[in-house]
C-alpha cells in the first residue's frame, strides 16, 4: 500500500503552505490531522497534519513510537517508507481513519495515556 496517495500528499502541502508563515507564532493553525499511520507488528503511530513545502521529504504530526512519549515533531516520509516492525512488516496507512480532534487535542490525550489514542 502506498503511505500516500495523491489527494493526501496534496492536502497535506496545501497545510503546509498555510503553516509556513505562521510556524513559530501564536497563530499558528491546529489543524485535524490528514492521514494515521501506523506499524501492524510495532505499536508505532504517527497522526501528520502537513508536508515541509521546502522540503518535501519532512512531515509533521504526533509521533508515538510506542515507548510511552508521544510528541509534535517532524518525521521524514523516506525513512518512515523503510521502518520495518518486530515481524518485517512495513509501516501501513489507516484508511478508515477520520480525524475527529486537532492535532493538539490528539496530543493531549496521547500524553496522558502514553499513546496515541484514535
Amino acid at each position: 500500500m502506498q503511505l500516500l496517495t495523491k489527494d493526501l500528499r496534496d492536502l497535506l502541502l496545501a497545510n503546509g503552505r498555510q503553516q509556513q508563515p505562521l510556524r513559530g507564532t501564536r497563530h499558528e493553525i491546529d489543524f485535524v490531522p490528514v492521514v494515521k499511520l501506523f506499524t501492524p507488528d510495532a505499536g508505532a503511530t504517527w497522526l501528520l497534519t502537513e508536508i515541509d513545502p521546502e522540503d518535501q521529504d519532512i512531515a509533521f504530526g504526533l509521533c508515538d513510537l510506542g515507548l510511552g512519549c508521544p510528541e509534535l515533531g517532524d518525521v521524514s516520509l523516506l525513512e518512515l517508507s523503510s521502518v520495518r516492525g518486530k515481524l518485517g512488516l512495513p509501516v501501513e496507512r489507516d484508511p478508515h481513519f477520520r480525524a475527529d480532534m486537532t492535532l493538539s487535542e490528539y496530543a493531549s490525550v496521547a500524553q496522558r495515556h502514553g499513546a496515541i489514542r484514535t
